[in-house]
């Protein structure tokens, strides 16, 4: 990850000279085209960022990235540099990082945000003309809202896995009620428009609840220490997957609700979530 000051300073230099269209070399063959600050909506805050491998994509699975922020705050450059190193993991996939609407004191993060993966979705599946199928891998409120798409929304069954970071999977958790923006969660996370009369809020906006024998395989990854999502989450969401023979993954880290971000960390986390990607395609 030390060596993306350099990346970085590439990259405004060509976004200074207002070249759209981009290619970044991260060597051992992991060489990308890089499309920039694509609308694939008509909300401002609807903009992706697409990685496609120069060399011919053999599969056709394509990774969304999905950033936290407490479903409020946050945007795609925060992954940027995790995405890069992703890249060079996986460098015959196809990578999108995606910005989405953001929840505020007059708008609900749900069902404005699941809304937008589909959104992103069918824009990447015109562009590209393909039919993928998508792993979604998100961060705190981005790992919830793979899980909430995966679980909930994912219709069409076109969610291959679900690579969950710190993510809160069940929002009725005594120790995820210490999150210091709990109200907000209760009154501004879920649009109770769309929850029927026999669901609590809670309830519907927890993955947990969402879970079947037919969702999608998951990996997960919490820290020991996160006063934000705590390792109880972890084992409620197990729980649940077990109950309903969901094949699933989970590891613990040393570190708090960023702790995933230090480079052992990190490093630990692609090189299970390539393994955990293996296991799924052998089933």
């Amino acid at each position: 990850m030390k060596n993306h000051l350099l990346i970085f300073a590439g990259l405004v230099i060509l976004t200074f000279l207002g070249c759209r269209q981009k290619k970044i070399d991260l060597g051992k063959d992991a060489s990308f085209k890089i499309e920039k600050d694509i609308a694939y909506g008509d909300d401002k805050e609807q903009i992706m960022d697409i990685y496609i491998p120069e060399s011919p994509v053999k599969d056709k699975d394509v990774f969304i990235i999905i950033h936290g922020g407490g479903w409020r705050g946050g945007n795609r450059s925060q992954l940027t540099s995790f995405t890069f190193d992703l890249m060079k993991k996986f460098p015959k996939k196809i990578f999108v990082n995606i910005d989405y609407k953001l929840a505020s004191a007059t708008s609900f993060a749900l069902p404005d945000q699941t809304d937008d993966i589909k959104t992103a979705m069918n824009y990447l599946e015109k562009k590209l003309k393909v039919n993928p199928q998508y792993i979604l891998l998100g961060n705190s409120a981005g790992g919830h809202l793979s899980m909430m798409y995966a679980y909930k929304f994912d219709k069409d069954k076109k969610v291959k896995a679900v690579i969950n970071i710190v993510g809160p999977a069940d929002l009725n958790d005594p120790g995820f009620k210490n999150y210091v923006d709990y109200t907000f969660v209760e009154k501004q996370l879920i649009n109770p428009k769309i929850v029927g009369t026999k669901t609590t809020l809670m309830n519907f906006g927890s993955p947990v609840y969402w879970i079947s024998k037919t969702s999608a395989p998951t990996f997960s990854y919490y820290g020991m220490n996160d006063q934000v999502v705590p390792l109880s989450q972890m084992k409620i969401l197990d729980s649940v997957l077990n109950k309903n023979n969901v094949y699933h993954e989970s590891y613990e880290f040393n570190g708090d609700h960023l702790g995933w971000e230090k480079d052992s960390n990190a490093k630990f986390l692609i090189q299970k979530t390539d393994e955990f990607l293996k296991n799924i395609d052998k089933k």
